[in-house]
């Protein structure tokens, strides 16, 4: 392949790829009815010139076969009165318009069979041009409605893939993970006061029963069933005494180790 040709098929396909870009269905489908209009408009005129030209061939024809017919009456008019040079005279005559008849007659016949074929396309075209234009509205319709959904669709794409969107999301996670360190915060600190107040109830309880211990130790007075009284013999010696002391000591050692 030449140079030029690869050039001259390059510039074709550019150029149909533009013509198919700037096609728009609406106004083509209003075009190509307008074109259709046309061209049952043309078709029509010619119809109309075909008759008309159908008839004047039929007037000639009629015209023709009635000369032939006087011419054949004349001939026979004169053969009555005996002269047979003007009979001769009219059959020729006769002769002459039947020949001219029989030619209209052909070009009769053939207009005949060229305006019924003009007649049946026209009433075809005139069937499609209606059939167009119902379709037409109705693919106008689809047109509009694709067009329409195309740009949804874009737009919609637009927005998943706009810079607001996304930060529009950024911000939405951002309150999300605001709202979990609150509850988190919220949590711990409600587990602190839990445990403080959980750290209150066995210190409260240590409080009575030492408080019992106290009443029981200084309170014979109090004591509804005092206990007799220990005699000498039963009473502590010093060495127990001590023994106390030492198992006092090791016991606010551990109290204090804790």
């Amino acid at each position: 392949m030449g140079l030029f040709d690869r050039i001259n098929r390059v510039i074709k396909s550019n150029i149909n790829e533009m013509v198919s870009k700037a096609e728009d269905p609406e106004k083509m489908l209003e075009q190509s009815v307008l074109e259709m209009q046309e061209d049952l408009i043309n078709l029509r005129q010619a119809v109309a010139s075909a008759i008309a030209g159908q008839k004047r061939t039929e007037q000639q024809y009629n015209q023709a076969q009635s000369q032939a017919n006087t011419w054949q009456q004349r001939a026979q008019l004169a053969l009555t009165k005996g002269d047979e040079g003007l009979a001769r005279e009219a059959l020729q005559r006769k002769k002459t318009f039947v020949e001219t008849a029989t030619t209209l007659k052909s070009q009769l016949d053939s207009q005949t069979t060229q305006v019924d074929s003009l007649k049946r396309n026209l009433i075809g075209l005139e069937s499609k041009i209606s059939e167009a234009k119902t379709k037409k509205d109705m693919l106008k319709a689809r047109a509009q409605y694709a067009k329409t959904q195309e740009q949804i669709g874009q737009t919609i794409g637009r927005i998943g893939n706009s810079s607001a969107m996304g930060a529009f999301d950024r911000m939405e996670e951002k309150v999300l993970q605001m709202e979990a360190r609150s509850q988190a915060v919220a949590e711990l600190g409600g587990d602190d006061l839990e445990n403080k107040f959980a750290a209150l109830e066995p210190a409260s309880d240590i409080d009575d029963e030492l408080a019992m211990m106290k009443a029981q130790i200084s309170g014979s007075s109090t004591n509804p069933n005092p206990l007799p009284p220990a005699s000498s013999s039963s009473g502590s010696s010093p060495a127990q005494d001590a023994v106390v002391d030492d198992d006092l000591d090791k016991l606010r050692k551990e109290l204090d180790s804790l």
